[in-house]
């Protein structure tokens, strides 16, 4: 299975009574998106599944993406989730490309579990908002990476 793993874009701190789960994007995050999701596309890494997380900012990332229409799941249990559950939740799937869209520390600490080795990319370590790993994982087996590509790289 083809496995996206992808750290949504920055978000608009300007209100600083904004429930936490609530918090949009902003211009920045949104033109981020947009161009992760060029990329994706470019690099034919489209998902037949996706599993996002029900916070407002993840939702828009996964909306700015522009992929083509597919089966979306929107998860509570991804919002904030640690590493442990996304890779088990990963592992279950079964749709040869599946796209996770969820947040750091939990997305991050992921994708070093489930990368066999690490991309050789200065930003991997930190994952920074927009971060995207792309692996084929088998079985239980640490996955060879295929891919990693952060915002910044479009700029």
């Amino acid at each position: 299975m083809k496995l996206i793993l992808l750290r949504h874009t920055k978000s608009d701190w300007s209100d600083p009574d904004q429930d936490d789960h609530d918090r949009p994007l902003n211009d920045r995050g949104r033109a981020a998106a947009r161009a992760m999701g060029e990329w994706l596309t470019s690099r034919r890494h489209l998902p037949d599944l996706i599993l996002c997380s029900d916070a407002t900012r993840t939702r828009q990332t996964l909306a700015a993406l522009g992929l083509p229409e597919t089966t979306t799941e929107t998860r509570p249990d991804l919002y904030l989730s640690d590493a442990e559950m996304i890779v088990a939740l990963a592992r279950k799937q079964t749709a040869d490309c599946v796209l996770i869209v969820s947040h750091n520390p939990g997305i991050a600490e992921a994708a070093k579990q489930l990368a066999a080795t690490p991309p050789v990319h200065p930003e991997f370590a930190r994952y920074p908002t927009g971060a995207c790993l792309v692996v084929e994982i088998v079985d239980d087996q640490p996955g060879r990476v295929l891919d990693f590509a952060v915002p910044r790289a479009f700029e």
